[in-house]
Order: structure tokens, then C-alpha cells, then sequence
């Protein structure tokens, strides 16, 4: 990515900086970590059975625990680090709850927490090509995320994204180790299928013609499949879930009770009641009939 400052109309690049230290990048993940990645930060430096965990934090859209570590430099193995702690995570998943306990003060029990989704985040300036190609599988929970400093004060940061042919782990288990066969195991990649999956034509067209609805709201937005709902994120926050029923269509905004503009009274205020979803605002439809007006409120929880 090449990153240009305008002067009039002129351009002129901007010279990255390197990072002095990898705890240069932790503080600054750490410091914005809600900004950057949506999650929620449990503990800094987080000790497990000897491995010491740069970062603890917790996903709460889908109820996950996520690792992260930073590296300045490419010489190291993400594949190896990655299943080593992730198998480490799922093998003493009651420290990790005694932690998030401990910080916040709740009572978050074990089967309150999607181990399914599980995942590593490795923050570096940059990954080889066998790096990237190496955790190119779409279950693997290992993620690889690109950060750079330039002059002015400017920082990008870029997801990998896996390919959209991306293999199954499931398809390699019999060339790749124990631990990762192990991996394999535990963590799944929900799809759109497996929500259509066993319902009638009827009702996978409306979810059809809805999501093309909400996907043409704006060019950012990304559908992101969780275990009980798909999500629909924008610049990586979910703003609304669905919810796909026998008959129907149950969907969730992700806006705080008495914030949406909803003069129709087409929402249920959820904010008391426990859902799936994300956000204070539920709506039912069995058809289409107020599709444009139900987009002009999904719209007010996008964040461009």
C-alpha cells in the first residue's frame, strides 16, 4: 500500500517508519484495541502454564476468547505459535474464564463461551508469502494482521484476508501434525449454507433478497456467519445480525434502546431481554412490504 500526502493537488510519498520495538505496536493495539479490532481487552501480558500471552481479549459478538501477539520482524512460525496456543486455550479453558472473571468483576461460565471460534491475531509489519500461504485455510483460527507507521503521525492497518477458495483444515488431515489434526477439531467455520440449511425456498429467497438489500447500503460492508446468527459488519463491527427461522426472517440493529429513529414502530426494544444478536433493536418480517424502510433503519448503525 503506498500512502501519499496532498500538498495542492501534489503528491509526495511518505517514508515508513520501522518500529523500534514489538512493544511499541502492543501498547498502541492495546491502547485502541475497540477502534482496531472490536474486541474487548482482558489482560496485558497474561501467563498460562509458562507461555506467556502478550494479549488476552475477548470477542463479544461471538462470545470468543482471541490471542494476540506482535512481532517486528518475519522470523518466526505462526502456524507452530498459533496451534500451540490455541491447543493451549482449549486444554485450560477454565484459566482463561477465572481471568475474565477476575477482571470484570461477572460470572462468565464455560459454556458461555464459543470455543469454536477461537482465534490467534499476529500483528507484524509484514508476513512472508509462505506465511500467508500457510495459514490460508478457512477454520484454522489463525489470523494475520499487517500494521506500519509512516511521518505525520500516520499508521495503516490491513487484515489478511484469506482467499475465497481457501481449503478446509478437515481436507489436510492427512498431511498435516497431531496438533493441528487436534485444532481441527475444535474450531468451525460457519457459512451462509449452514443457516439455509433444511429451510424452504421461500424463506432463503426473502434472506436473499434482504441481504443484497443491506449489502448494497455500502461498498465496506462483509457478511460474517457466527454459530447462531449472521452477522454484518462494517469497517469490522457488526451492525446487524439475522437470524434465519422456519418462516421468517428475526433480525437484530445494533443500536442502544432510544437512539433509533423508528417512527413506524416496526422494532421491539430488546434491551432486557436476552437475544443472539447484537443491539437493543429487533425486528420480525415474513415478507417485503416495508424493505425500504426497514433499510433506512439498518442504515442508522453503519459506521462509514
Amino acid at each position: 500500500m503506498q500512502i501519499f500526502q496532498n500538498n495542492n493537488q501534489t503528491l509526495s510519498t511518505l517514508r515508513e517508519l520501522p518500529f523500534k520495538l514489538e512493544k511499541e505496536i502492543q501498547n498502541l493495539f492495546e491502547q485502541n484495541i475497540e477502534l482496531l479490532s472490536n474486541l474487548k481487552l482482558v489482560k496485558s501480558e497474561f501467563t498460562i502454564k509458562s507461555n506467556r500471552i502478550d494479549t488476552l481479549a475477548f470477542d463479544t459478538e461471538s462470545q470468543a476468547f482471541v490471542i494476540i501477539e506482535y512481532k517486528r520482524s518475519q522470523n518466526y512460525s505462526v502456524v507452530d505459535q498459533g496451534v500451540s496456543y490455541l491447543n493451549l486455550m482449549l486444554d485450560y479453558r477454565a484459566d482463561f474464564i477465572v481471568e475474565y472473571n477476575e477482571v470484570f468483576g461477572e460470572s462468565l461460565k464455560r459454556n458461555d463461551v464459543d470455543w469454536s471460534q477461537s482465534r490467534i491475531i499476529f500483528v507484524s509489519p509484514s508476513f512472508t508469502d509462505f506465511q500467508k500461504q500457510s495459514t490460508n485455510f478457512k477454520d484454522f483460527g489463525i489470523e494475520l494482521w499487517e500494521i506500519k507507521q509512516f511521518e505525520n503521525d500516520i499508521i495503516t492497518i490491513n487484515q489478511i484476508k484469506k482467499s475465497k477458495s481457501a481449503p478446509s483444515i478437515g481436507s489436510m488431515q492427512k498431511s498435516v501434525s497431531s496438533e493441528i489434526s487436534k485444532l481441527a477439531k475444535e474450531i468451525k467455520n460457519y457459512s451462509e449454507e449452514d443457516h439455509l440449511l433444511g429451510k424452504s425456498d421461500a424463506t432463503v429467497e426473502l434472506y436473499e433478497i434482504y441481504k443484497n438489500a443491506i449489502l448494497n447500503l455500502g461498498a465496506d460492508i462483509e457478511i460474517k456467519p457466527q454459530k447462531m446468527v449472521i452477522g454484518f459488519t462494517c469497517k469490522g463491527k457488526v451492525f446487524a445480525d439475522f437470524l434465519i427461522l422456519k418462516s421468517e426472517l428475526k433480525f437484530w440493529i445494533n443500536m442502544k434502546a432510544g437512539k433509533l429513529d423508528d417512527p413506524k414502530l416496526l422494532t421491539r426494544d430488546v434491551s432486557n431481554v436476552g437475544t443472539w444478536g447484537n443491539g437493543d433493536y429487533e425486528i420480525r418480517v415474513s415478507d417485503t412490504t416495508n424493505l425500504e424502510y426497514i433499510m433506512s433503519l439498518v442504515k442508522q448503525a453503519l459506521v462509514f
